[in-house]
């Protein structure tokens, strides 16, 4: 091997050390995130401190916030990159797609159980 493919080597194994570190990174504030975005809706329900409306909209944010955290720390979706871009769209796609089927055949199967009670 030659200076020049040695000294390449080098390179590109510092930018892969360097790519470890960051997604390394990433996981540990996704992890702390996760567990704070756990521990505050977990807190505010056993606790009873505030009151039930405060507690749900507690509860219903930090899920929110807690889906958003998961894609971008874990999934590690983004509108940065070309395949960022491809990638978050499929996400949602495949999201609405779901909550469709999901939410038609609750739907469906609310208003069976109604027709058939008459």
């Amino acid at each position: 091997m030659s200076h020049s493919e040695t000294h390449a080597m080098d390179k590109l194994e510092a930018v892969a050390e360097q790519g470890l570190v960051n997604h390394a990174k990433d996981y540990v504030i996704g992890f702390v995130l996760s567990v704070v975005l756990t521990g505050a809706p977990f807190w505010a329900v056993s606790s009873g401190a505030l009151s039930t409306t405060s507690t749900l909209a507690t509860v219903v944010v930090a899920a929110i916030v807690q889906i958003c955290v998961h894609l971008k720390y874990f999934l590690h979706l983004n509108f940065v990159s070309e395949e960022g871009k491809a990638n978050s769209i499929s996400f949602i796609f495949s999201a609405l797609i779901i909550v469709m089927v999901v939410g038609l055949s609750v739907w469906i199967i609310y208003e069976s159980n109604a027709m058939m009670m008459y």
